[in-house]
Formats: structure tokens, sequence, C-alpha cells
């Protein structure tokens, strides 16, 4: 089902060259669209809106009252409500901890300075309609967002015929404020320049399909977004020592999503490879996307066999994974070496599922190689920081003389007179 690849310096390459132009492919003419679609509701706001949502989804755009939110708690089964409570709690738990709080100090000048950290004001979370519904990623997106502090989260997604009850559950559950029935390039418009009742944000967040990444590219610099998702990705670091069968179930966990999807097993085991490939065949017949997952292997999935763990870690750096399982005798020996991943599972009970739900890290991660300078979705991505300065007339005195001379060196005269006529 997949290639096993014998590392030589360039079968690798051409396999990661692959990978990677599966992620760069564009569509110029979805561009072309959405940036229509941008451009005319920033000049006709809701009008255009509504017009987009009634060409696109056959409906109009409205709000989803308290009620609604109520009554889809009620209508999920009690197992669902406590799995996504406990989910919450522990994305809740994660992120208190990862908070950064304002703080000033002493200068070795004698002045004060500091930082004033607050959370965003509004922001807004693009939740999926239709058979990719996702009640996890709506707390994965607003639980970090309300520990932040951020004053209003507005949640958008697409008014189909019967919202997603687990979806609203969770907008709740993670104390969504507002939830805008709009999808697509035209919700990510309104929420980019304000339109009618939806409001304009800070910040947007969450997955979408190409229109809507388009159409995010296009937003960032009126707003800022947490990144352009591409398709899906697992890499797999293994020895002998696992499983064969754990291995094969985490690699479909990721080819399920996405024809596109990435799945690749990197060892220093020939035996585990094809042992791999086997547990792949044997498995992926009875899921229900099986369809998906296959084509995801048969076109972007293999297991490259290296000379050694260390080259493992070496090739998975290179790629920069979304997800990194380590499963070896011994994980946490590897970490040190890893420097490009956008979330790390270590050992054989730690599958990337229990990232993806439950463990307290979040979902959104980079892809793509992106890894390289991008970082997971958390807390610290919807607060922003203002330097603060205080100094008194003993400690700015002092430094006049050296303000002046980088003044008047840039030849900036009137900087360097803000400071003499202080002193005059």
């Amino acid at each position: 089902m997949i290639a096993v690849i014998q590392a030589d310096g360039a079968a690798e390459r051409k396999q990661l060259e692959a990978m990677r132009a599966r992620a760069a492919e564009r569509s110029a003419q979805i561009e072309l669209t959405v940036r229509a679609v941008m451009e005319n509701v920033r000049e006709e706001g809701f009008a255009a809106v509504e017009r987009y949502t009634r060409q696109f989804d056959r409906r109009v755009p409205y709000e989803v009252s308290r009620e609604k939110l109520e009554q889809a708690c009620a209508a999920c089964p009690p197992e669902l409500i406590a799995a996504l409570e406990h989910a919450a709690c522990n994305i809740r738990d994660y992120n208190e901890k990862l908070l950064t709080r304002s703080a000033e100090w002493t200068s070795p000048d004698g002045g004060r300075v500091g930082r004033v950290v607050r959370g965003l004001r509004r922001v807004g979370i693009y939740v999926p309609g239709g058979t990719a519904a996702y009640p996890s990623s709506v707390l994965m997106n607003a639980v970090p967002a309300r520990v932040a502090g951020v004053e209003e989260i507005v949640m958008v997604t697409p008014p189909t015929e019967n919202l997603s009850a687990p979806v609203l559950a969770a907008a709740k559950i993670a104390g969504v404020d507002r939830v805008l029935a709009v999808g697509g390039a035209q919700a990510v418009a309104a929420l980019t320049y304000g339109a009618g009742f939806i409001p304009r944000v800070d910040k947007l967040v969450g997955p979408g399909n190409a229109y809507v990444a388009a159409a995010k590219r296009l937003a960032y610099g009126s707003l800022d977004i947490d990144m352009v998702a591409g398709p899906s990705e697992v890499l797999v670091v293994a020895d002998c020592s696992a499983n064969p069968r754990y291995v094969a179930a985490d690699l479909l966990s990721q080819a399920e999503h996405d024809r596109l999807a990435s799945a690749v097993l990197l060892t220093d085991s020939p035996e585990l490879a094809r042992a791999v490939d086997g547990e792949l065949v044997l498995q992926a017949g009875g899921l229900e996307r099986s369809e998906i997952a296959e084509a995801s292997l048969r076109d972007f999935g293999c297991a490259i066999v290296c000379g050694s763990l260390e080259r493992c870690v070496e090739l998975a750096n290179e790629i920069a994974p979304e997800h990194l399982e380590i499963v070896t005798r011994e994980p946490r020996a590897l970490l040190p070496q890893v420097r490009n991943a956008g979330a790390v599972f270590l050992g054989a009970y730690t599958p990337e599922p229990l990232g993806d739900y439950l463990a307290g890290p979040d979902h959104v991660l980079p892809t793509s190689g992106t890894a390289r300078f991008f970082s997971p979705l958390s807390v610290e991505s919807f607060l922003k920081t203002m330097s603060v300065l205080e100094f008194d007339r003993a400690s700015l005195e002092p430094l006049a003389p050296e303000i002046i001379t980088l003044a008047e060196t840039e030849k900036l005269t009137a900087h360097a007179n803000a400071i003499r006529v202080r002193f005059e």
C-alpha cells in the first residue's frame, strides 16, 4: 500500500519533493474569485455578504440564539458532553500554565521598564460545516482565546440546513459569545471589514476549504490570522521495538483526513517497514473513510528506511511535520535532536489522536514545513504586548548625552532636541 524506500540520498529527496509540491499547489482561479468577494464585501458591506450567501449556500446569514445553543447541548448524548467538557478542562489547564503576564522592573539606568500583556479585543473563529464539522476544533480555538482574556469571541459557520449540534454544544462549553451562521470567503471578508451585524475582528482563526484559506491569506494585514493550514501530516520515527499495528493505525489516523494528507514512517528497521505496510492493508479496509485513506497512502505515504535513528531525526527536521511521533525504545532520548515539528508525541501510548482531542495542547498546528518557523496555536496567539517605560529626571539626565549623540548621528535633530530641552 505504501512505497518502502531505502534512503540513499536521492530516493528520499524525490519523495520529499512530491510532498512539498502537493502542499504548494494553488489555484489561480480560486484566488481571483476570492479577491472579488473580498473587494465586494469591503465596498458593499452586508448586502454583498447576503448576496454571496444566497448564491453559494441558498440561505441568508443569521445569528444563532443562546436558546439554540442550550437545545444543542440537550440534544447531544451525555457521554459526548462529558468528553467535550473534559477536553475543555484540559485545554484550559494547559493554556493557563502558558499564560504570559505583565511585568515591570528597574533597568540598569534606574528607570522603570516592562511589558503590559493584554488579550485581543475581538476574535473570530471559523468552523467548517457539513461533513467537516469538528466540535474539537471549536474547543481548540476558543478555549485558549478565553484564557487569554479576549473580550468577545465570534464564531462563524456555514448556514447548513441543520447546524451541527455537537459544534454548537462545543461553542457553549468553550464560552463563545456569538455564533453567526455565515460561511465561505464572504464570512472571512465580513469579519475583516465588518458588515451589518457581523463585527470586524482583530484576529481570525480556524480551518476552512480552499476558498476560506485564500480569503485568510488576503485578509492578513487587515487582521491577524493563525496560519494558512495545508493538508494533514503525520511522521512516525520508529525502531524495531515498535508495534507495527500501532504504527499503521497512527498513519491511517491522518491519512483518513484528506486525499492530500501525508503519512510517513522513518525507521532504521526494514523489517518494521514491511510489517507496517502489511498492517496498513489489513486495517484500511475496515475504515469508514477507507477510500480517502488508501488514496492518501498510495500518493503521499511512504516508509523510508535510514541507516540510523539519528538520520531519521535529521530527515524529520527537514520535513518539519505537523505531527511527529517517536516510537522507539527510548523516545525521550531523541527529543533534544528534534528542532522542527508542530507537536511531538513520545512513546507507543501517546498516539496522535490523543493530542487531537483530550491531552490539552492545541491541535491547530503548522503544516507544509512551516513548523520551521511557526508554532502551535495557544493562549499566546491571542495576546498582544505593549512596552512600558517610566523615567524621572534623575534617571534620564545621565543618558541624555548618548541619546543626543545617537539622534544627531541619524540626523534626527528633533529627537535630540526633545532630550536637550529638558536640561537647558
